[in-house]
């Protein structure tokens, strides 16, 4: 009985920016609970090698060139994904950039590039999803997981990534706001938020990243910097039915460092 209790077997998620970095963290552990999956990225190369290894854990996977900044891609792949899977009954809205600059010296191409992606992708992700998940909740089957991917950002201010925070906080009240509009039809929108998570992106400057990373583990009281497997539990919490009265949240995976901060 335990162990069926994260089982998600039967479930289709679609993730957005699922090739890399915490993308494919959140479809990996997933994947290993057992949900097909949609993955979404805007290379191809990079999406057929992510499938090729979420497939290895007996799941099917559906991948597709999708780039978030454009609404009518949006629109087209959640088509596409329903063609393909039939359902979706967990979405991962975590495509996302950070593009450092210092307030003073931001631009609107600057502010516009990080939005474009950070909210207005994530936000019409959602619309589309939820527009298959109200349907299906009005013919008889409702429920549904929404988890969008927030950061430590939402918390507390990060210089030279004002921009970063602004989209990253407004998720969290996007999510209250869908949790409010969407519970009636059994339809369900938290936030993770992923503390300094190792990646290649995060590690791209060794040197700047090996930084943070120390500077994570001397704070955090479980003393280390995140890993990608350190969202898997995370996720597959939201995307399953035991989460099923735990709505308009935001989780923060951090290992404590934002109480030492």
């Amino acid at each position: 009985m335990t162990e069926k209790m994260f089982d998600l077997t039967g479930k289709v998620a679609l993730v957005t920016g699922a090739n890399s970095g915490l993308g494919f963290a959140f479809a990996e552990g997933m994947a290993r609970a057992g949900s097909d999956l949609v993955i979404w990225g805007r290379r191809k190369d990079a999406n057929d090698k992510a499938a090729e290894k979420l497939r290895a854990f007996g799941v099917k996977v559906h991948s597709a060139e999708v780039d978030v900044t454009d609404e009518a891609q949006i629109v087209a792949g959640v088509a596409d994904a329903l063609a393909a899977m039939g359902r979706i009954d967990t979405v991962v809205a975590n495509a996302g950039i950070a593009n450092p600059v210092p307030f003073i010296d931001m631009d609107a191409d600057s502010y516009n590039a990080l939005m474009n992606v950070n909210q207005h992708g994530v936000v019409f992700t959602l619309r589309e999803v939820a527009r298959h998940m109200v349907a299906r909740a009005e013919a008889g089957d409702p429920g549904g997981s929404m988890i969008l991917c927030g950061s430590g950002s939402i918390f507390q201010g990060v210089p030279t990534l004002v921009h970063y925070g602004a989209a990253k906080g407004a998720l969290a009240g996007l999510a209250k706001g869908l949790a409010a509009e969407l519970g009636p039809h059994g339809i369900r929108c938290n936030v993770i938020a992923p503390g300094f998570i190792i990646t290649e992106m995060t590690m791209k400057d060794p040197e700047i990243g090996q930084m943070i990373a120390d500077g994570v583990a001397a704070r955090a009281p479980l003393g280390r910097a995140g890993m990608p497997d350190d969202l898997w539990g995370a996720a597959v919490y939201l995307a399953s039915d035991l989460s099923r009265y735990h709505t308009g949240d935001t989780l923060v995976v951090d290992g404590g460092k934002m109480i030492n901060n």
